[in-house]
């Protein structure tokens, strides 16, 4: 592998990376930060607390699909 092409690689990658922060900052100025969506799960008992992320997860598994697949195009 040559280092122009590495150099493309990580390009890409801090590309993807001011991508994703945009979003995450953006949507918590919104209010619908990680964590926050509907369909995260939250149960509170006492000292208790049990938390997943589900909806969160969801939805940054179908962006790192997309944006995987079409960077694996080229």
């Amino acid at each position: 592998m040559e280092l122009s092409s590495i150099a493309k690689y990580l390009i890409y990658i801090g590309v993807l990376l001011l991508i994703i922060g945009s979003v995450l900052y953006f949507l918590s100025k919104i209010g619908l930060g990680v964590g926050k969506l509907p369909g995260d799960i939250l149960i509170q008992k006492g000292n208790v607390t049990f938390y997943f992320p589900l909806a969160t997860s969801i939805i940054i598994s179908i962006i790192l699909t997309l944006l995987l697949s079409f960077f694996s195009r080229k």
